[in-house]
């Protein structure tokens, strides 16, 4: 596992911006962590982040807010993408800002997953773009201007953004008993759980329960929470060194064969190629 404090980056107080162009493959040297918040935004193209035990695939008009001394590290597996990145501090925030956001305060106490409606996206690189530009600047009233512009930015976002912590990865439904049964594949994902375990646990029969998930999810149940054991298996690939049989087992595949086959079918690569090639 990394070292959380030699991967400790020191960057200095105040509110930061910074737009960067990233070719493919550009690799960051290891995981690191900060004391500020960092603000990432997708402007162009794609990537992959990881944060803590979690990866997600972000896109263009994607934004995901990393909490302070969480480990992260970004890989651009699928060509060249453009990114902004805000860091700033507790302090940096107003209490009316906080007061707008989904959970409030509570909004800024895990990583967070939102999105720009393809519409606005011009609206948000045009803000970022002042950030930035104000960044350089630096004169002594540009503290006090990304101040007011972080807070701009942010109630904004509250404003018109799709925040997708809640919603499970695959699941585009606001149905509350399909969501609690995806909610409970992902947290036990690893365990040996079948559908009556899940349809229990949403409040459905069995056999209702296998209907209305498809009908949602447009996924079966078993197949659901194949793709999140798969999810988790390739993070671990390429996060740890342990054995492919020890991750298949840890992640709640019961046969290492099948792991191998369902994992070449969702990624077109054995789980070797995989972690050797990413």
């Amino acid at each position: 596992m990394t070292d959380r404090n030699s991967a400790l980056l020191k960057i200095s107080g105040g509110i930061h911006a910074e737009s960067k162009l990233r070719p493919a493959n550009y690799a960051m040297s290891s995981h690191h962590c900060h004391t500020p918040f960092e603000l990432f935004y997708v402007e162009s193209g794609a990537c992959r982040f990881l944060i803590e035990n979690n990866m997600y695939d972000l896109h263009a008009g994607d934004f995901i807010l990393i909490p302070p001394l969480a480990l992260h590290y970004t890989r651009y597996l699928f060509g060249a993408c453009r990114r902004a990145i805000l860091f700033f501090g507790r302090e940096d925030l107003d209490e009316a800002t906080l007061s707008c956001m989904p959970h409030q305060a509570a909004f800024f106490s895990e990583p967070r997953l939102f999105q720009v409606p393809e519409a606005l996206r011009e609206t948000v690189a045009v803000h970022l773009g002042r950030m930035v530009t104000e960044e350089k600047i630096s004169d002594i009233r540009s503290p006090a201007l990304l101040h007011v512009q972080l807070q701009e930015l942010l109630l904004y976002c509250s404003r018109i953004c799709t925040f997708l912590q809640d919603t499970p990865a695959n699941i585009y439904t606001t149905d509350p008993q399909v969501l609690e049964a995806a909610r409970y594949i992902s947290s036990h994902y690893m365990e040996k759980i079948t559908t009556a375990d899940v349809a229990a646990a949403a409040g459905f029969s069995p056999n209702y329960m296998s209907r209305k998930f498809r009908e949602a999810a447009g996924i079966g149940v078993h197949e659901y929470l194949t793709f999140i054991r798969l999810q988790h298996a390739a993070l671990e690939l390429i996060s740890t060194e342990d054995s492919i049989t020890e991750i298949a087992f840890r992640c709640g595949f019961s046969d290492s064969n099948y792991f191998k086959d369902a994992f070449k079918r969702k990624y077109g690569l054995t789980p070797r190629s995989y972690r050797k090639n990413t």
